[in-house]
């Protein structure tokens, strides 16, 4: 994903200064394009709501709806306050949000836990507003979480992980966990950008990175 200069504002806008945004949502294909899931719901009853920010969403979202038990993912817009803002929007810093993938998954096949796992394992966490060569707010990390058993799971494995990543010679994770509060979906053409009818040898820098977080069940690429 090619970022240019003048995206890269690494200072977080305020409610105030953020832009304003629009009412119309942005419009997306009604359809996963690999797991044939709907893309907007209705969920299945019982089924469960993860959002995590992770660098570019391309192959982040790649990563999850590999995993068994993801019902359906899509990548969107989180953490800031423009309403459903555009890419070229968020990739000017002035939204708040960074880039996100939602997913959707049946907690009796695989735990947040797992999901987590896969999070962790898959970008380094410590990079604070940017991940590998793309800079910008819109590529920090970031959980957001839906429910409060999620939210103190989260910082659990927060804390389990640190541990491993200092002993690999990493620094802090700069990871922000906080409730979601607004998804927004983005363009469709991001959507499922890396399978294999749109764009499989697309621009990824997501895979393992080489660190085991103790918790969930091993997910990789």
């Amino acid at each position: 994903m090619t970022v240019f200069l003048r995206y890269k504002k690494l200072d977080l806008p305020t409610a105030e200064t953020a832009l304003p945004g629009r009412d119309a949502e942005i419009q997306v294909a009604a359809t996963h394009t690999v797991l044939g899931t709907p893309m907007k719901g209705p969920w299945p009853a019982g089924y469960e709501l993860a959002v995590f920010g992770m660098g570019c969403f391309w192959g982040a979202e790649r990563i999850f709806w590999q995993i068994p038990g993801v019902h359906s993912t899509s990548v969107g817009y989180a953490g800031g306050f423009t309403a459903n803002p555009t890419y070229e929007e968020t990739c000017s810093g002035t939204t708040g949000h960074t880039e996100a993938v939602q997913v959707v998954y049946d907690p009796a096949v695989v735990s947040y836990e797992d999901l987590l796992k896969a999070f962790w394992e898959n970008h380094d966490p410590t990079q604070g507003m940017r991940q590998g060569n793309d800079v910008g707010t819109q590529y920090r990390s970031a959980i957001y979480t839906t429910t409060d058993a999620q939210a103190a799971t989260a910082q659990a494995s927060l804390e389990a992980f640190q541990p491993v990543v200092t002993a690999a010679g990493h620094g802090s994770i700069t990871t922000e966990i906080k409730p979601l509060t607004r998804y927004y979906y983005a363009e469709d053409y991001h959507q499922q950008y890396l399978s294999s009818d749109k764009n499989p040898n697309g621009y990824c820098n997501h895979g393992p990175n080489g660190m085991t977080c103790p918790i969930g069940v091993a997910r990789t690429n």
